[in-house]
């Protein structure tokens, strides 16, 4: 964990909720991709994959053609999904259907203490959900 804690300090932070077999996260992707470039300069972007692939070697795919950074398939996952009320119909058995969300989706936090920010519906909104993406504010932190 202090390896991804350094590689995190000093960006800006959202996490993606996906899965490669899905239709819509696939297709959602190339945007977010360029969304993150397009936004490198001064703070950087990193994006933290929360995956509802179905094996570890799924995700070691996904993330390494997207270039992030993952959260461990499993409980520590599920952990996430539950404490964000986001992931796929799919889960819903495992999950419940208490979620706010399905896949795609982002969660945005907060620089500062690392607690929501923004929630971002892909998965109702598509690529118009990244215009709902916090930016600076005035004292330069999302």
């Amino acid at each position: 964990m202090d390896s991804i804690s350094t590689k995190l300090q000093g960006k800006r932070v959202a996490l993606y909720f996906a899965a490669g077999w899905c239709p819509m996260c696939t297709s959602f992707e190339p945007s977010l991709l360029q969304f993150r470039e397009a936004h490198q300069s001064g703070k950087n972007v990193e994006i933290i994959y929360v995956p509802s692939d179905r094996s570890e070697e799924d995700v070691m795919k996904r993330t390494t053609a997207m270039d992030m950074i993952s959260v461990p398939l499993g409980e520590e996952a599920d952990a996430m999904k539950l404490r964000y009320k986001i992931w796929a119909g799919a889960e819903s058995g495992k999950l419940g259907t208490g979620r706010r969300s399905g896949v795609p989706a982002l969660v945005v936090l907060d620089s500062e203490n690392g607690e929501e920010l923004k929630f971002l519906a892909a998965e109702s909104e598509g690529v118009k959900a990244l215009s709902s993406w916090p930016l600076d504010d005035a004292s330069g932190v999302w």
